[in-house]
């Protein structure tokens, strides 16, 4: 039987490929290397990368922004494998002109310019929109854990701390008793033991003056501005939150945030860059519960944005649900609540303030005669009410939900799609930088720029990309060409000025005239 057999390996070629010949007209990387060409990156704000001032020229920031685009977009995140595959790839052999950057000159590039990388990532929207891949009209926004270089063993809070002091006490208690009667080598062992138990008393002691001092609920050694944070339900990681929004008519994001605290208070901010970015407040926005924070509803509907955020299961906070908050009903006009028996509860107008918010106190004389008072309220006179300031703003929410809930349905098939393929289908489920979270936005930013190029290819087709991407040279040429000539013509004008009037004798102006 015989098979394909290959070349020789031995054999001289007498007319060899080029490595423009090797990458095909339609290899994605042909559009890696015309995006970043695009780019006006000394606008951007890029470090300069060089190691040695005095040394040899850095690299250009070009050539290592096609360097890190391409790597994550073939999974390849670590500074030392794109430097393996810059000796190995014939891709990137062509991308980036046969360059093979050391891996720490990598590295630095990444960790220097989080700022920077995330302008790159607003080109990628703004390719986007420029296409047509964005709608403006439906957004959903969410946050998901990625882990931190920073492993549970080496986050601490004040309770750790303290369990692992008493341990330490207990020990050296037992070891101090157990030198009373030990002798010879023994004894050496036990002192041995009771240093490192010192010394280890000392790193926690150090660690608890850093709480103390900071202010700080918990301290990560490793990463120290990650957090551990609630994964889901009682798990939890040492990880960081990585807020996003994402434009439902592509799934395409349209901005990014990277933060060591929980969802809370991120809904307002996320909403004022998405209306910045899409150029218009008219958009629904959806969010889960984890945002359901009244002053972030209250300040995103000033904004003009229709909310809908789910609504957590109420607490049942009466003996009985039927008398539960939700069900008392409230009149705007009168400012009173009616109750489930039908009785009215009234305010004196006063705010009193709370924990979080002001709230008015609407209470009944009533309650005391009422005969379902038992099963309204365990307090000993009357029920009484608050409503808080931002009271309404959860009631045109509540309504929002209600008049349309086909919107909030498709909050997951939105948000969660762009997570869903970074995390389990190209297996970023953790931070590769460490020791600040700016470092690790760094390292979020060439994520979701690799993502975002991803579902623009899918989304045109790279061959159609390729005639839009030449379309835009040409243009751009065109655009250059006549800069060149308008500054060519208006130079010609100031030589004529200047001929005339001093190269000529004024006598003889009007005989050049036709000039």
């Amino acid at each position: 039987m015989s098979y394909i057999q290959g070349f020789n390996r031995k054999q001289a070629v007498l007319i060899p490929e080029t490595i423009e010949q090797l990458i095909a007209e339609n290899n994605p990387v042909r559009f890696i290397d015309a995006f970043v060409n695009s780019l006006a990156v000394v606008d951007f704000g890029f470090k300069d990368i060089r190691l040695n001032k005095n040394g040899r020229p850095p690299f250009h920031p070009k050539d290592l922004l096609k360097l890190y685009i391409y790597g994550y977009l073939n999974k390849i995140r670590s500074s030392r494998g794109l430097e393996k595959e810059c000796k190995r790839n014939v891709e990137l052999m062509w991308l980036i002109k046969g360059l093979v950057p050391d891996h720490n000159t990598i590295s630095n590039f990444r960790r220097d310019n989080p700022k920077a990388i995330k302008k790159v990532f607003r080109a990628t929207v703004n390719i986007a929109k420029n296409l047509d891949l964005i709608g403006g009209v439906l957004l959903a926004g969410d946050g998901t854990k990625l882990r931190a270089q920073n492993s549970k063993k080496n986050n601490y809070n004040q309770k750790k701390i303290d369990r692992h002091l008493a341990y330490i006490e207990t020990k050296l208690a037992e070891y101090c008793k157990a030198l009373e009667t030990a002798d010879g080598d023994k004894k050496k062992v036990l002192k041995t033991k009771i240093a490192k138990q010192n010394k280890h008393k000392a790193q926690y002691k150090a660690i608890e003056k850093q709480l103390i001092e900071t202010g700080e609920k918990q301290v990560s050694t490793s990463d120290p501005e990650s957090r551990q944070l609630v994964i889901r339900g009682v798990v939890t990681e040492v990880c960081y939150n990585v807020q996003s929004t994402v434009d439902e008519k592509h799934k395409i994001p349209i901005d990014y945030e990277v933060t060591n605290n929980n969802d809370k208070q991120a809904m307002t901010a996320m909403v004022e860059n998405a209306i910045e970015i899409v150029g218009n407040n008219s958009f629904d926005a959806v969010f889960d519960k984890g945002y359901y924070t009244a002053e972030q509803i209250h300040k995103s509907q000033k904004l003009g944005v229709t909310t809908h955020v789910c609504i957590p299961n109420p607490a049942s906070n009466a003996p009985d649900k039927a008398y539960n908050v939700s069900e008392f009903s409230y009149n705007k006009e009168q400012d009173t609540y009616s109750c489930p028996a039908g009785q009215t509860l009234k305010t004196n107008g006063n705010w009193y303030n709370k924990r979080v918010y002001r709230v008015k106190q609407y209470k009944t004389k009533n309650c005391k005669v009422c005969p379902v008072k038992d099963s309204c309220t365990k307090a000993k006179y009357q029920r009484i009410i608050e409503r808080h300031e931002f009271a309404e703003a959860l009631e045109i929410n509540k309504q929002n939900i209600a008049k349309n809930p086909e919107i909030y349905a498709q909050r997951q098939s939105i948000v969660e799609h762009p997570f869903g393929t970074i995390k389990r289908q190209w297996g970023f489920d953790h931070i590769m930088t460490k020791k600040s979270i700016k470092h690790a936005a760094a390292d979020v930013g060439f994520i979701f720029i690799a993502y975002n190029l991803k579902r623009i290819i899918n989304s045109i087709g790279i061959d159609q990309l390729m005639k839009l991407t030449i379309l835009f040279w040409l243009k751009k040429l065109t655009v250059n060409l006549l800069m060149i000539l308008k500054k060519l013509f208006e130079q010609t004008k100031k030589l004529k000025l200047y001929f005339i009037e001093y190269l000529i004798p004024k006598s003889k102006t009007k005989e050049i005239a036709y000039f």
